[in-house]
């Protein structure tokens, strides 16, 4: 192992981002800076940054070089071939930030340039990256370094421009930062995303068409980066190889995710030169032909697609209509978060599409949980609850991952308010049950509260989008591209499954409402307590009969909010029993 010497601090300098503060800063380093730092910076690699104001925000391009003066001349010169971003740097008023250090090897630049663009992506005040490629590494002989390094690195930008360089912590916690195409993937995601690209790739050449590859994987095992990740990589592929026709969408049935994955796409650059490639599954069918299939379709929460026809949507299977219209279609699946009546999967025709898939060998299913910080033992116990229906003894949990029983509403919030004011748990929220009346749109009848809202004997609070009513319109503009738990108002709300599927928390306080009870030892899902018409209604199936399924959606409505959490569950049952039945529950 090597032991990094933390009296090792990277050097920073920020210049004038033109040919003659470039040239002032090298004659500097050659006739007034120490031997050492002279060599660091023009006889090793390292790291650079450009970056300009587009209007009030900022576009950046990244990159690293065993001979950053040379290099950066190179990007000035205006002859060949001129980028996008280099036309736009000679033209702005731009800064240049060059970065080395002791320890500094191409493989370490590489790595700190790829979180560098991960970080830069997931900046609220960056318009846009302009790098295409990223060149993640693998192991090498400092890597245990890299997080250090990077971190002290990230320290002092934030010194020269804390817009541009935000908290690590408030970057952390992002909706774009986790769903980002430039995460370093797992061995488990890297087999299958190369598989998907091959398919892909010998789909086009072959001009074939209808061919499905299924991914299945619960909560916080790593779709929507996956998901994310492949759509990216095709894309360059596809630059690589001039295929410049290239069609290829991703969607998601889902408000809150389809905003994050438009803002990924304009960041990247892949909304300039393929226009509209991310959209909702609808969308995509009324504006595509059977007759014209595209090259590939993405599909995130597949689990959210329509199995039946609605006002919006007159088909009646959009995963059927959407393989009809894509060469390759690729969905990443969980049967765990079907939350209603109108996204109900009937056994045979999700077993159809899994063995459609298993025969063509593109039948992947990923179970390594990625999303919460916790033991095996505290993830059994949340299995067992969401699953099993039972109640059984909560595991004390090594990792520190945290559960905890409340006997209060009000304890509750406390608590989550509390966690919400450190520093590493800002994104701390609580989450409820639907069993409290909501009507998101216009309503008749008079309410006897001023915001639709959660009631606990005198306690209450609003539920999610209520209290962005009040905001000015300067505040709804900073909140516009925020995922709900995002947004700081957010914190006096309660929030559903409709703002939080998805998504992460720090800390989730989930409130089990009056549809959560314990009976005789087992865990009752009660859909008469619920307020969720979309879980309780009838659902008419293909033989014609109509059938209930409010128990079964309501079990996995609870399995949604109570893996939000990454750092700590928070619990407060409104069932006196199930109350009990969690606090004797509590390892002693």
């Amino acid at each position: 192992m090597v032991i990094m010497n933390t009296k090792l601090k990277p050097i920073v300098h920020r210049i004038e981002d033109n040919i003659i503060a470039l040239q002032a800063f090298q004659d500097k380093l050659e006739n007034q800076s120490s031997e050492k730092e002279k060599m660091i910076l023009l006889d090793y690699p390292t790291v650079y940054i450009h970056n300009w104001k587009n209007s009030d925000d900022y576009e950046v391009y990244i990159g690293e070089s065993g001979n950053v003066i040379q290099r950066t001349k190179q990007h000035y010169a205006k002859s060949g071939n001129v980028s996008e971003w280099q036309n736009q740097l000679t033209r702005k008023p731009a800064s240049l930030y060059i970065i080395g250090h002791e320890h500094f090897n191409k493989s370490l630049t590489l790595d700190i340039e790829n979180r560098l663009m991960l970080y830069m992506m997931s900046t609220d005040h960056v318009k846009k990256i302009h790098n295409k490629n990223s060149n993640l590494q693998n192991r090498y002989y400092t890597d245990d370094e890299m997080n250090e390094i990077f971190r002290l690195i990230w320290e002092k930008l934030r010194k020269t421009d804390s817009a541009l360089f935000p908290k690590e912590s408030a970057i952390k916690d992002s909706a774009l930062f986790k769903a980002s195409p430039l995460h370093k993937l797992t061995q488990e995601q890297e087999n299958v995303k190369e598989l998907i690209i091959e398919k892909v790739f010998t789909a086009l050449k072959n001009k074939e068409r209808g061919q499905l590859i299924f991914i299945d994987g619960e909560a916080g095992t790593g779709k929507t980066v996956l998901n994310s990740s492949t759509f990216y990589e095709i894309y360059l592929r596809a630059e690589n190889l001039k295929k410049n026709d290239l069609q290829c969408c991703l969607m998601v049935n889902h408000d809150e995710q389809i905003t994050v994955y438009q803002q990924i796409a304009e960041k990247l650059g892949l909304k300039d030169h393929y226009g509209e490639v991310v959209c909702k599954p609808t969308t995509f069918i009324n504006h595509h032909s059977m007759d014209e299939p595209i090259d590939v379709a993405f599909i995130d929460e597949a689990h959210l697609l329509l199995t039946q026809g609605k006002q919006s949507y007159r088909g009646e299977n959009q995963l059927e209509d959407i393989i009809n219209r894509a060469r390759v279609t690729v969905v990443m699946f969980d049967e765990n978060q079907i939350l209603t009546t109108e996204q109900y999967w009937e056994a045979k025709t999700l077993e159809y599409y899994r063995k459609f898939a298993k025969h063509k060998g593109n039948y992947f299913e990923l179970k390594n949980q990625m999303r919460m910080a916790a033991s095996k033992e505290t993830i059994a116990w949340i299995d067992n609850f969401t699953k099993a229906k039972k109640v059984s003894e909560i595991p004390v949990d090594e990792t520190g991952y945290e559960i905890q029983i409340f006997d209060l509403p009000a304890e509750l919030e406390a608590a989550i308010k509390k966690k919400a004011r450190e520093e590493d748990c800002e994104l701390s929220r609580m989450i409820a049950t639907y069993d409290w009346e909501y009507n998101q749109k216009p309503s008749k009848r008079k309410r006897l509260q001023k915001y639709w809202e959660v009631l606990i004997g005198d306690w209450h609070k609003p539920w999610n989008r209520e209290l962005e009513k009040e905001l000015g319109r300067r505040e709804k503009k900073k909140i516009k591209t925020l995922s709900w738990a995002e947004q700081p108002q957010t914190i006096n709300e309660v929030g559903s499954t409709f703002t939080i599927q998805g998504f992460d928390l720090n800390y989730a306080g989930v409130i089990l409402g009056p549809s959560v009870k314990y009976r005789n030892g087992e865990i009752i899902f009660d859909p008469d307590e619920s307020f969720n018409i979309k879980a309780t209604r009838n659902r008419t199936l293909s033989d014609g009969t109509r059938k209930k399924f409010g128990e079964v959606l309501i079990q996995h409505e609870v399995r949604v909010l109570m893996t939000r959490g990454v750092n700590g569950l928070y619990i407060y049952a409104c069932d006196e029993e199930l109350r009990k039945a969690l606090k004797e529950a509590v390892s002693h």
